[in-house]
C-alpha cells in the first residue's frame, strides 16, 4: 500500500478540509500520517506558510486546493501525473 503524509498543523481548516476531499480517493489505495509541522523547526521552516502539503516521500502531491488529478495519476501509476 502506498504510504502518503499530510504536512499540517492543529487548527487548520484548510488542512481538515483537503483530508476530507482525499480520504475518498485514498480508501483501500493509500495510507495517511498527519505530521504536524510546528512539532518540528525544520518541517515548520519547509511548509509553515504552505500547508496543507500532501507528499509521498519526497515528492510534492498537492497543497489546498487539492488537486485530484494529480493524486490520481499518482496513485494508478505511482507517479504524478503532470
Amino acid at each position: 500500500m502506498i504510504a502518503l503524509i499530510l504536512y499540517s498543523r492543529p487548527g487548520c481548516h484548510l488542512c481538515e478540509e483537503l483530508a476530507e476531499e482525499l480520504a475518498p480517493l485514498l480508501a483501500g489505495r493509500a495510507t495517511l500520517t498527519h505530521v504536524d509541522v510546528s512539532r518540528d523547526p525544520e518541517l515548520e521552516r519547509r511548509y509553515g506558510l504552505r500547508i496543507p502539503v500532501l507528499a509521498a516521500g519526497a515528492t510534492e502531491l498537492s497543497s489546498y486546493p487539492l488537486d485530484r488529478e494529480r493524486v490520481r495519476g499518482f496513485l494508478e501509476s505511482g507517479r504524478p501525473a503532470d
